[in-house]
């Protein structure tokens, strides 16, 4: 009996479990099929999350420049933040997809 790692979660389990006591999954059948769907969901989650942070950014900017002239004030703090979040953001994101590409199926 040795652990490996669940097809769907990825959390440690038996080899000689029937189900995964995680996520509930069943392992009776094609594990294989299992891991495959398990990665496309997780770098379809990865790229949403990209495009989110990537329109905070750009709303930051629209923001920002909103008028013709930068921003002031109240407005100027709202547009900064957004932009700041919005690009770290979408630089995190881009390197975890990129780590999840590495480690793909």
């Amino acid at each position: 009996m040795a652990l490996v790692a669940c097809p769907k979660c990825q959390k440690r389990i038996s080899s000689l479990a029937k189900q995964c006591p995680h996520c509930k999954v069943d392992l009776s059948g094609n594990t294989e099929s299992i891991t495959i769907i398990s990665h496309i969901e997780r770098s379809n989650s990865l790229m949403n999350q990209s495009f989110l942070f990537l329109t905070l950014f750009i709303a930051g900017v629209v923001v920002w420049f909103w008028g013709g002239e930068p921003a002031q004030g109240l407005k100027s703090y709202f547009a900064i933040a957004m932009f700041v979040i919005g690009f770290v953001g979408y630089l995190v994101t881009r390197i975890r997809i990129v780590l999840h590409k590495r480690k793909s199926v």
